[in-house]
């Protein structure tokens, strides 16, 4: 998608070989304009598949997600990063590994929220190996849901995310396709 692509270079970060901040428009400070527009960009993509609920996990997936869930009159349901008071054991867990942090977490949704005859569009910001994205598929499959696709707003191409998501029987569509990264240098894969 081109407008991200733009952001992504006026806005973005590149730490390293590895990190991309972008925290500009999508993980600290959110453009709606933009966030908008990504949303357009799925529901155009997804357009032929039936969607029931758009699903994600907490943070940064959340403003894409609910504007898609507009655009598409649809519930949006997160995936919470860390157990609530309010929260019982009436839950859904995954265990993840977060490539970004460092760390491995739980992430839990409650079983309100997720039933048997849905069809999941799950959405995240980023994909890199794949963790979260497996995590999410995990407990859409523990709900007995049907994952109708996943949609990732960037992809870091040079890590194995995709091919382990695809190796599970899910394609995967992502609007930014980063080739490589390096201090100052981003390079998007050509399509």
């Amino acid at each position: 998608m081109k407008r991200l692509e733009e952001c992504i270079v006026k806005y973005g970060k590149a730490l390293n070989k590895d990190v991309l901040k972008v925290d500009a428009f999508l993980n600290h400070q959110i453009d709606p304009d933009l966030m908008m527009e990504l949303g357009k960009d799925f529901v155009e993509h997804f357009k032929d598949t039936p969607i029931t609920k758009v699903v994600t996990i907490e943070t940064s997936g959340i403003a894409p997600s609910v504007m898609l869930g507009y655009l598409l009159h649809v519930p949006v349901v997160f995936m919470k990063k860390s157990k609530s008071k309010i929260v019982d054991d009436n839950v859904y867990t995954a265990n993840i590994h977060s490539f970004t942090k460092g760390i491995d977490y739980e992430i839990t949704c409650s079983k309100d929220y997720l039933a048997k005859d849905d069809q999941v569009l799950f959405i995240d910001d980023f994909m890199a190996n794949g963790e979260a994205c497996i995590g999410g598929i995990k407990i859409i499959e523990q709900s007995g849901a049907s994952v109708a696709g996943i949609g990732i707003v960037i992809e870091k191409a040079f890590q194995p995310g995709r091919k382990k998501v695809e190796a599970l029987g899910y394609p995967v569509y992502s609007q930014a396709r980063i080739a490589s990264l390096d201090k100052d240098m981003i390079t998007f894969v050509e399509e």
